[in-house]
């Protein structure tokens, strides 16, 4: 299981915006800004984004590296991957496969996913059997 990732963006600002409204609908919000000077030298302001308590997802300008990573983000059920779907697409990411089944893991995997506008892979997944 993992704690936590860290994405370096091009534009703070834009992305900060961009997930708050993303992740919304997942119950995901911008919870916490960390200061880099609290940390060893070198360390990285970050933005981090949790839910129920726990933040996991963090933010840091830095070099994009855009088709370096894939994230894949839990929803409670299909709508929750519509609503996040349409959410990220209102917010200017680009569409690269809608909300449905895929087949080709298993046919309860329902997901969608999108690009960022630092061209990282997003996908908003449910799993019938790990829910």
């Amino acid at each position: 299981m993992l704690d936590h990732v860290f994405l370096s963006v091009s534009d703070i600002d834009r992305s900060i915006a961009f997930y708050e409204e993303t992740l919304a609908p997942l119950g995901i919000a911008h919870a916490l800004d960390y200061d880099g000077r609290q940390g060893p030298p070198g360390h990285p302001d970050l933005k981090g984004f949790g839910k129920d308590g726990r933040v996991f997802f963090w933010l840091r300008e830095g070099t994009v590296e855009g088709h370096a990573a894939h994230v894949g983000f839990v929803a409670d059920g299909k709508s929750e991957v519509d609503a996040a779907f349409a959410a990220a697409i209102a917010a200017g990411a680009t569409e690269i496969h809608p909300p449905g089944p895929q087949l080709h893991y298993d046919p309860r995997y329902y997901a969608a996913q999108v690009r960022d506008p630092d061209g990282y892979s997003l996908e908003f997944v449910y799993k019938e059997w790990q829910h």
